[in-house]
C-alpha cells in the first residue's frame, strides 16, 4: 500500500489549499474506501489486498488520522467531507467511482453519491451511520462532556480510547492491533481531536439524503456485523431494502468490520465490482442465422 498526498484546489480556508491524502494499491476501475470514526485510512489495510481488478484509494477524511491538524477550522461535517471527497476525485481525475464506507465513512458515501450524480458506479456499506442514527455512545458523551474532557490526561484517554475500541471489536487481540494502527493518529492533542469530529457530527446530514437512497438506482452491497451494539442490524435491513441490495450478516460481528472480517469484506466488495463489470460488457451479437448465399 502505497500513501500519497496531494493539495487539492478549490478547498481553502483563509486562502490556504488542503492538502489531501490516502493510501492506494492496486490498477483498474477505482474503489474508494472511507473509514469513519476513530479511525484512518489503516482500517481497510487487510481489505485492500484482498481486492481484485480495482485501484483502491482508501481516503482520509479532512480532520481524521494525519489530517487532523487540517480539520481546525473547517467544516469536517459529514456534508462538508462529501464534497471534499468530490473535489479530491475531479482532482485526480476520476469522473466515476465505486464508493465503499464504513461508519461515518459510509455516511459521506451516501451523500456524495446522492449530491453528485454520475459519480457513483456503486456502492458497499458495512455497519455504517444513516438515517437517524446517531454518533456511537463515546463520541455522543464527547459532545456533552466538552468541557471535562479536554482536561483528561494522555494515559487515561488511551485507557479510555482502547475501551472503546474493544466494544467494537470481536476479541481483544484484534482491538489491540486497531490500537496501534489508529492510537498515534491521537497521542499527541487526542482528546481535543476526538471532541472536534463529534461537535461535527449532525443526523440532519444523512436524515438530508435518506428519503433519496431508494431511487439512487446503482448496483450496491451490504455487510453488517450483527452483533453491533452502535450500529444496529435494523439498519443494515434498511438499507438492503431501499439499495435493492443484498444484505451479508456476519454473526458475532461487531462493528469494525473491515478489520475482524476483511476476507468476507472484500469478498463482498469483490462480488460487487464484478457485478458492475458484467454490467458494462458488451452484449455478443447475435449469431448469423441466414445462410451464406451459395456459390
Amino acid at each position: 500500500m502505497e500513501p500519497k498526498h496531494a493539495t487539492v484546489e478549490g478547498i481553502s480556508v483563509r486562502r490556504i489549499d488542503l492538502p489531501m491524502r490516502w493510501v492506494e494499491q492496486g490498477e483498474g476501475s477505482p474503489l474508494v474506501l472511507i473509514h469513519g470514526i476513530p479511525t484512518s485510512p489503516l482500517l481497510w489495510r487487510e481489505v485492500m489486498p484482498r481486492i481484485v481488478g480495482a485501484r483502491c484509494l482508501a481516503w482520509e477524511m479532512v480532520g481524521y488520522g494525519a489530517s487532523a491538524a487540517e480539520g481546525r477550522d473547517r467544516d469536517i461535517s459529514l456534508s462538508a467531507q462529501a464534497d471534499y471527497l468530490a473535489l479530491w476525485l475531479k482532482h485526480l481525475g476520476i469522473d466515476r467511482s465505486v464508493l465503499a464506507g464504513h461508519d461515518l465513512g459510509g455516511g459521506v458515501a451516501q451523500v456524495a453519491a446522492i449530491r453528485y450524480p454520475g459519480l457513483c458506479a456503486g456502492l458497499f456499506l458495512t455497519n455504517a451511520i444513516g438515517y437517524d442514527s446517531r454518533p456511537v455512545p463515546r463520541a455522543g458523551a464527547l459532545q456533552a462532556m466538552n468541557g471535562v474532557a479536554r482536561h483528561l490526561p494522555g494515559p487515561l484517554f488511551k485507557v479510555t480510547f482502547r475501551s472503546w475500541l474493544r466494544r467494537g471489536h470481536d476479541r481483544s487481540e484484534q482491538a489491540e492491533a486497531a490500537l496501534a494502527a489508529h492510537w498515534p493518529h491521537y497521542a499527541a492533542d487526542g482528546v481535543a481531536r476526538l471532541i472536534r469530529q463529534a461537535k461535527a457530527l449532525d443526523v440532519q446530514d444523512t436524515l438530508a439524503v435518506a428519503d433519496r437512497l431508494a431511487h439512487l438506482n446503482v448496483p450496491a452491497r451490504v455487510v453488517w456485523g450483527e452483533d453491533d451494539a452502535w450500529r444496529r442490524i435494523e439498519h443494515g435491513e434498511r438499507f438492503a431494502r431501499d439499495l435493492k441490495a443484498p444484505l451479508r450478516r456476519i454473526a458475532g460481528a461487531r462493528h469494525f468490520t473491515p478489520e475482524d472480517h476483511p476476507d468476507i469484506v472484500a469478498e463482498e466488495i469483490n462480488l460487487l465490482l464484478e457485478e458492475i463489470r458484467n454490467a458494462r460488457r458488451p452484449l455478443l451479437a447475435e449469431p448469423d442465422l441466414v445462410p451464406p448465399p451459395s456459390r
